[in-house]
């Protein structure tokens, strides 16, 4: 694969990007990764703090609010009484280390 190089990079871009990369969760290099892929490939993921919903960039996704509607359809008395939670589940998990 070809290496590119951005040279004079003004010192407040590169900062923004790299807390930007924080917030994703990715390197530096990742971040610029994905951005150009975003540029390259409109069709692809959209980025965090992006303005449009997954559901109108690609066909299939869910917001968190449709996932939580048919859960509640599902199950509109919640949780299962008497199974312990997912999370209490990863806390014995961990604690048992």
């Amino acid at each position: 694969m070809p290496n590119l190089s951005i040279k004079d990079v003004p010192e407040a871009w590169a900062q923004a990007l790299r807390e930007r990369a924080a917030r994703n969760h990715r390197s530096l290099q990742g971040e610029l990764m994905a951005l150009i892929q975003r540029v390259v490939e409109p069709e692809s993921l959209p980025l965090a703090n992006t303005a449009k919903p997954l559901t109108s960039r690609r066909q299939g996704w869910k917001t968190v609010e449709q996932i939580a509607a048919e859960l509640k359809a599902k199950n509109p008395n919640g949780p299962v009484l008497g199974q312990p939670l997912g999370v209490d589940i990863i806390r014995e998990d961990r604690d048992s280390r």
